[in-house]
């Protein structure tokens, strides 16, 4: 068994993050690598950008091992035929027809079927943003300007602002056209990987059949609700479960042994009526913000500074405020108070 007792897992020490390099003043901040570089294309307007991943997940990263003597376990690409591994040079794609032959793929083959599209983001309607199912979303990229196309790019920025619209497109991307939404955030282009409808499975399959709601249950749970109301705060979120296995890792490095403490399945409440009483006197008299939500968001309006830029963006918004997506948070406060 690996040193400090870890079985089963082995985790590799904690990496810095790929954003940022050790310096000997410190740390210098790594400029993000694009994915993909292309253009934007509306009406007979090209604006060339070049993708950038917007997400960096931090997941411990974990690996599989030989418990005997730690090792890493590998995967090899083995030919079912032959029993063989194949090397990578020997390895196509291939899409099996309905009499079930091959029909072999070469890159070239993909760059045929690209055609128009290649290398483009095709802007086909421009719809609200808030007419879009969050359920459509896949993943998030930022776009920026190629070298030389910033002018372009922030003139797409400002008409998209103006006209507070976000747009449809389409490209191809990874060896298949995707379904991307365009849109602006904080003066600069988001694009959404988008799923297409028929991807999407109906709800009608999991949604229980209507019952009959006891009215003092409504008006609790109505009233639970109203307790832990408050305004989204990104930054409070937290990964509770990375913490706590990666001080997992760390007891066991040191040589402690770890336990897991008994637990017990929820399950729903014999009482409902009773449980929802009990969760409204919790909420009441709790100090996770219950009891004071709706107070706590007119109260906010007085102090315009304790908001956060979100926040202070979304009250510009109501106000139709224009410009604001790359207001500061202090250009935000003054148009805020002058508007009002």
């Amino acid at each position: 068994m690996p040193a400090g007792g870890l079985a089963r897992h082995a985790v590799s020490p904690i990496r810095e993050s790929r954003r940022f390099r050790p310096s000997a003043g410190g740390y210098l901040r790594l400029m993000p690598r694009a994915i993909w570089s292309g253009s934007i294309a509306f009406g007979l307007v090209n604006a060339p950008v070049q993708m950038y991943s917007a997400i960096e997940e931090h997941d411990l990263e974990l690996h599989l091992v030989h418990e005997k003597d730690g090792s890493r376990i590998g995967y090899q690409k083995v030919c079912k035929e032959e029993g063989r591994e194949v090397p990578a040079d020997e390895i196509v794609k291939a899409y099996e027809v309905d009499d079930g032959e091959l029909v072999y793929l070469t890159d070239e083959d993909f760059e045929a079927a690209e055609e128009e599209s290649y290398r483009a983001i095709e802007l086909l309607d421009f719809v609200p943003h808030e007419q879009i199912d969050p359920i459509t979303f896949q993943r998030t990229y930022y776009l920026g300007p190629a070298e030389g196309a910033e002018k372009v790019y922030s003139l797409l920025v400002r008409a998209l602002e103006d006209a507070e619209l976000s747009g449809i497109a389409r490209y191809v991307f990874r060896d298949r056209e995707q379904l991307g939404c365009l849109r602006v955030r904080d003066g600069g282009l988001i694009l959404e990987n988008m799923y297409y409808a028929d991807e999407i499975r109906p709800l009608a399959d999991v949604v229980p059949k209507a019952r009959k709601i006891d009215p003092r249950e409504l008006e609790l749970a109505r009233s639970l609700v109203d307790r832990l109301a408050g305004d989204f705060d990104h930054e409070k979120y937290e990964d509770t479960y990375r913490k706590k296995l990666l001080e997992v890792v760390r007891r066991k490095q040191r040589g402690e042994e770890v336990h897991a403490a008994p637990r017990e399945d929820r399950e729903a409440p014999t009482d409902l009526l009773e449980a929802l009483r009990a969760s409204v006197a919790a909420a009441r008299g709790g100090s996770n913000g219950g009891g004071n939500g709706r107070r706590r968001r007119s109260a906010s309006k007085g102090d315009l500074e304790a908001l956060t830029t979100e926040e202070l963006r979304a009250r510009a918004a109501e106000l139709d405020i224009r410009g604001r997506s790359s207001m500061t948070k202090s250009e935000l406060v003054g148009a805020i108070r002058d508007a009002a």
